[in-house]
Order: structure tokens, then sequence, then C-alpha cells
């Protein structure tokens, strides 16, 4: 299953760092990790990978333009940094690569099922963590596949924010509208960057929301 440094104990799952802009600490988990460049422009280290210290940040839109705006990263880092205005912008388009690097991943080590009757299978077998559908995707089947998700034995989580081109690109695939993301290891960590990612964009359509509790 995908593997995306997940943490490797309770203390690293639950590490708390200062976020700059409420000045309190939070679970590192809601936060986004930022760094200096080297021309002193704010980048943003959605990996947590990148050398410097660290300014971190809740993963949600207002919060990253709030740090924007009121030079928190300046502030943080005691000298001037240049913070771009696309700075939630960015956020969101490598938080976005990141999850669907991390299904990418998943198909690659068996974790994942795509098609329309093997994921109602994979449903019925009660080992689907999410349920991925394509926001494009048509709705009679759409909902068929949320009403067997409902009778599942475990209630899969339901991620409906990537279109059947981008699905099949991070799948390698055509016309990808239905998928499985299987239980397994490293599911945890990749449902943190999810979890991360909502705060820049909906897990899924508005309208989906009331829709996924109507029988077919």
């Amino acid at each position: 299953m995908i593997d995306q440094a997940a943490p490797k104990t309770h203390a690293e799952a639950n590490r708390q760092r200062k976020d700059v802009v409420l000045g309190e600490a939070v679970d590192e988990a809601r936060l986004v990790r930022f760094v200096a460049g080297p021309d002193g422009v704010v980048v943003p280290d959605v990996a947590r990978k990148l050398p410097g210290r660290g300014m971190w940040v809740a993963s949600d839109r207002e919060s990253v333009a709030a740090a924007v705006k009121k030079n928190a990263f300046s502030r943080s880092a005691k000298t001037k940094l240049a913070a771009p205005a696309d700075l939630p912008d960015q956020v969101e388009r490598l938080l976005a690569k990141r999850v669907l690097d991390g299904l990418g991943l998943a198909r690659r080590s068996g974790g994942i099922i795509s098609g329309y009757e093997k994921v109602l299978a994979a449903l019925a077998s009660g080992k689907t963590a999410w349920l991925i559908e394509a926001a494009n995707g048509a709705e009679d089947g759409r909902r068929k596949v949320f009403s067997a998700a409902r009778k599942a034995p475990n209630t899969p989580r339901i991620l409906g924010m990537f279109t059947s081109d981008e699905l099949g690109l991070a799948l390698g695939g055509e016309n990808v509208i239905h998928t499985a993301l299987l239980t397994g290891r490293g599911t945890d960590r990749w449902t943190l960057d999810v979890e991360r990612l909502s705060g820049f964009r909906p897990l899924m359509p508005p309208d989906w929301v009331v829709r996924q509790n109507e029988e077919p």
C-alpha cells in the first residue's frame, strides 16, 4: 500500500508545531510546513523534506492567506521574506499532486481497485477505506455505488475532487470513474494528506453531499 513517510511512533504521529498565524501549538498533521528559499521567497514544503527552519501554518486557504497578509513568515523567521500572493494556490496544487501520487503508489502495490463491478465487490468485502469517484462521472452510476457503500460492512469515506482524466493520469488508465482504495499500510498517511487538501478544496462537489444519501 501507500508509504509516504508515515509516522513510525505515537510521539511522531502526535507531534505539535507552533502555528505562525495563531501563535499556538497545533497537531503537526493539520499543518503545512514552509521554508525560506535561497532567494528569500517563502516556499511550501508539503512533504516536509526541504532544508531550513520550518514555519508552520494551518492547512486551509484562509490561514495561509492570513499568513501572507499579516507578514507572519517574516516575523517567524525574524528576517524579511517575500510571500507570494498565490501561496494558497501553490499549496493546493502541491497537496493535490501529493494525493494523486499517493494513489499511483497504491496502484503499484495492489491497493487500488478500479472499475464499476470490481469496486462493488471491494465495497462488499468491507476492505475499502476510501471510495474515490470521478467528479465528472455519470450521476446514475455514482448513486448506485454510493448505495453499495452505505450497505458495506465498513462504510468508506468518499473522495470526489478529481476528474476522470486526473485519476487516469495518476492510475495509468483511461476513463477512470469508480475507484476503491483498500485499507492497508500507508492509508492513514494518505488520509492525512487528503484532510490537509480539504482545507483548500471540498472533498466532493457540494451537491453530492445530498445525493449520496438518496436511494438509486
